[in-house]
């Protein structure tokens, strides 16, 4: 299957900023008070695409040596995943005002970042670990 890492790879990268591109689209106009980001059609195209994404994830998990990731850097950015996906939950549906869903989306957002700096960097601190260093 290693024939496979580059589509695999390009796939997941698409796949990633597709879903991230369609929440922040979905966040930016559910805080405008248009109503078809909630719609049935736009919900599963945004579970499709994450279950894609979530494939991939994986194959690339098994495809590629554990020692690439001995550094921490994929623990960091799964730990990431679930806040994205709790303030993400939060900033389409479950607060209850609409300053509290602008803050989720607002962080969302920056969790969504920093999980594509680690991505890029292969480093548990992102982008950031060079200035730290």
């Amino acid at each position: 299957m290693i024939e496979f890492y580059p589509q695999i790879k390009h796939a997941h990268i698409g796949l990633a900023l597709t879903s991230g591109a369609l929440f922040a689209l979905r966040g930016a106009c559910a805080l405008a008070g248009m109503r078809w980001p909630q719609h049935a059609v736009v919900r599963w195209t945004s579970y499709t695409i994450d279950t894609a994404l979530l494939t991939a994830a994986m194959m690339l998990l098994t495809i590629l040596p554990g020692a690439l990731y001995a550094n921490g850097w994929l623990a960091a950015k799964l730990s990431l995943l679930v806040v994205y996906v709790i303030l993400g939950s939060f900033a389409l549906k479950r607060a209850r005002t609409r300053r509290a869903r602008a803050v989720c989306y607002v962080a969302a957002l920056a969790t969504f970042g920093a999980i594509y700096t680690i991505a890029r960097a292969h480093h548990p601190l992102g982008l950031l670990a060079p200035l730290l260093a």
